[in-house]
């Protein structure tokens, strides 16, 4: 069952001329050029990112008035009112949607030329699972780091599951994405961030190496952690301070200790 209004009948000709005009500003396009993001935070926080050019919205009528979407928010997109089979035959089988997906256009990844005013930025090293991704872009947000900076190659790209392990941060944060992630590193010295690479077995500690009022975290993959040449690229390389019989983390612990170990670090060096 489908009814594309979620408010109310009265508002019946009000919606078909929302969808008409959105359909004329934003033509089908094809199916490798949008992404399926579902659950409720991710989608409230998708359909209210200004950035996003979504397609479609299918809703329970129950999740739908979970959103609180306002109507202009709301009337960004068509809006679906269906059953929860729907949306599982969109999300296909297994995603946890709560009840609610969003159809829409992937965010366009930016150039490190456009990083904003930011004074702590993530980089990540050919980290590939969607999942601890997603859950550092959380991390990220959570401690106001301004972007995250990854490779064209060897990284997850925008999906459903790297959107809900975000649970709504990828709408928060910027996307830098570079061809050769030295070369980015480099840029992000000469401009003035102290480059960091985490590692287990590096020779300082991160809360005592951390020195500058802007700094760039470097995190390596699960398993294979930093390249050779981006521990040769990295200002210091330090480790996370651990006294337990375990000495390394899976990397999106690792992101969020390291950012809340840097947070702490440069706001006491900026009282000194």
């Amino acid at each position: 069952m489908s009814d594309n209004n979620p408010k109310s009948s009265g508002k019946d000709s009000h919606y078909a001329r929302l969808r008409r005009a959105h359909r004329a500003a934003n033509p089908p396009s094809p199916a490798d050029d949008h992404v399926v993001i579902y659950g409720l935070h991710s989608v409230k926080a998708a359909v209210e990112n200004p950035d996003r050019r979504p397609i479609r919205l299918l809703a329970t009528r129950n999740a739908f008035a979970r959103l609180d979407l306002a109507d202009e928010i709301a009337a960004r997109c068509p809006v679906e009112i269906v059953e929860p089979k729907a949306i599982d035959r969109l999300t296909g089988d297994g995603a946890v949607h709560q009840g609610a997906a969003l159809e829409t256009r992937p965010l366009k990844p930016k150039r490190i030329e456009a990083l904003g005013d930011t004074s702590l930025v993530l980089v990540l090293d050919q980290v590939t699972d969607p999942h601890n991704v997603g859950a550092i872009l959380r991390s990220a947000v959570a401690f106001n780091a301004g972007a995250l900076v990854t490779t064209a190659r060897h990284s997850p790209v925008e999906s459903g599951v790297l959107a809900k392990a975000a649970s709504g941060a990828l709408e928060h944060i910027d996307h830098i994405e570079v061809r050769n992630l030295a070369d980015a590193i480099e840029t992000l010295s000469k401009i003035g961030f102290q480059t960091i690479g985490l590692d287990s077995e590096g020779p300082g500690i991160l809360e005592k190496t951390v020195s500058g009022s802007k700094v760039a975290l470097v995190l390596g993959a699960e398993g294979k952690g930093l390249r050779q040449k981006t521990r040769e690229t990295v200002d210091n390389l330090a480790r996370l301070d651990m006294p337990g019989a375990i000495k390394s983390l899976n990397v999106s612990n690792a992101a969020a200790l390291s950012l809340y170990v840097a947070c702490n670090a440069m706001a006491k060096s900026g009282d000194s």
